[in-house]
């Protein structure tokens, strides 16, 4: 598995993540995908959508507001309880959330995290003493202290307390407030789902390992409204359909794994809840989580707005609270673990190549074209001209800045399918060369039959 540091290196060289506002030092938590990221993560989320709300008759999709009624976010929770317990080194001043320095702590305000720290407790009495330190130090820690993650702004002419609003932590409430509004223009009947893609945001004490954890992030959620007696058979059914999403985009099956919580760990709101988990170069980490939120969403907004968000069950001419199964997944999680899933390091006639062996459907570019002699501005003229014709159809570069083989590992190295090499022969048989990313194998084709072959291959 490639080391994050490395991978990080490859992102900055390649265009695909840089850090944000790098010019100034950087933003702890802030993230911008360059112009192979931007086409992976819009790959990635495309192939959400397909697979979600395309390729289903029981979802619909929405796109509500990053900044809300502020009483959304004192209905759900989030301004009482959104909280992470924070400590400080009194002698290095270093920050850090509780439970990453071994202390029980409820996290994000909705599970216990009982992450032990490694003890030098030799008898029940040295466990008593024993207090965790400052990892970085060795330097005695404040005590624990609550951390409202809410980013709070304001809106209007004047900043003062009637003014505060919050950008959101999530987008899952924008789908619940919405509810009525799907339910009348869409006319599904239970069960159905609402899914959305969209920013949100979290003050976060540390984050860190790339953009596993980040202060700005980007979710792909969907709520799956069902009868109360229906939801643990969705909820397995949902763990089950979301697993084999990313196996199906190339995850290797072994570096996924399913955490099922316990009860002293679900959220107050939850009956139950698992997590995707993949092996990360820091370790296991979530990916996804797809809980059962019963019907606490619905029956808060419900309660603290007036307007009851319920569904008509015309067989038994009841109103009922349907409960919620809600698969979330963390957009810019994902792209990091298919980049990491992806890379590949091998000898090839004695010499280093690396490849990011992408899925067809997320790989930024699919095709590559190049003449062989940049000097000959036949091959040139020629090779601009095929891939000005494939473009409209599929993600197509053209290049003539270096050798054929720097051309080929530049291409390798940024998940690219196919390279098309026009070379002289080119001129006299109309024919180029394709050669296959994973393969490195190449077959001659006429030109005229680049577009139907390559539409076979991607499409």
């Amino acid at each position: 598995m490639i080391e994050m540091d490395k991978l990080v290196s490859l992102c900055k060289q390649r265009g695909f993540i840089f850090q944000s506002s790098e010019i100034y030092g950087g933003f702890g938590g802030f993230w911008d995908y360059g112009p192979l990221g931007v086409e992976l993560k819009n790959n990635v989320k495309r192939a959400w959508w397909k697979s979600v709300v395309q390729e289903r008759d029981d979802m619909v999709g929405i796109d509500a507001a990053l900044i809300m009624n502020p009483k959304v976010w004192e209905a759900s929770g989030h301004v009482s309880q959104f909280t992470d317990p924070m400590v400080d080194c009194k002698s290095c001043k270093k920050r850090y959330r509780a439970d990453q320095v071994g202390i029980k702590a409820t996290i994000h305000g909705e599970h216990v995290a009982d992450v032990v720290a490694p003890s030098p407790a030799k008898t029940p009495a040295d466990s008593q003493r024993y207090q965790p330190k400052c990892p970085a130090c060795g330097g005695e820690l404040t005590e624990a202290r609550q951390f409202n993650l809410l980013f709070r702004t304001f809106v209007g002419p004047v900043q003062d307390e009637a003014s505060v609003a919050y950008l959101r932590p999530e987008t899952a409430q924008g789908i619940f407030v919405n509810f009525n509004n799907v339910l009348q223009s869409s006319r599904k009947k239970l069960p159905f789902g609402i899914a959305q893609i969209g920013k949100a945001f979290r003050n976060e004490i540390t984050p860190g390992n790339f953009t596993f954890r980040s202060r700005e992030f980007e979710q792909m959620e969907i709520e799956y409204f069902v009868k109360p007696e229906q939801a643990e058979e969705a909820h397995q059914k949902w763990i089950a359909d979301r697993m084999n999403w990313y196996i199906n985009l190339g995850i290797k099956p072994e570096n996924l794994r399913p955490y099922v919580y316990q009860k002293e760990e679900l959220a107050h709101y939850a009956a139950a809840c698992t997590d995707i988990e993949y092996l990360f170069p820091m370790g296991w980490s979530e990916l996804e989580g797809i809980a059962n939120r019963t019907d606490f969403d619905l029956r808060n907004h419900s309660r603290v707005s007036g307007v009851n968000l319920v569904y008509f069950d015309p067989e038994t001419n009841q109103h009922i609270t349907p409960y919620v199964i809600e698969p979330s997944a963390g957009v810019d999680r994902s792209v990091l673990a298919f980049l990491i899933d992806a890379y590949h390091e091998e000898k090839v006639r004695g010499e280093k190549r690396k490849v990011l062996r992408l899925h067809k459907d997320l790989a930024p570019i699919k095709v590559a074209v190049f003449p062989l002699l940049a000097n000959r501005p036949e091959l040139v003229e020629l090779a601009k001209k095929l891939a000005a014709e494939l473009r409209p159809c599929f993600p197509t570069a053209y290049d003539d800045t270096a050798s054929i083989g720097r051309l080929y590992r530049r291409q390798d190295e940024i998940g690219t399918l196919y390279c098309i090499t026009v070379d002289v022969q080119s001129l006299e048989d109309k024919q180029v060369t394709i050669r296959d990313r994973d393969t490195m194998e190449q077959i001659r084709v006429p030109i005229e039959k680049v577009k139907e072959i390559l539409k076979e291959k991607l499409l």
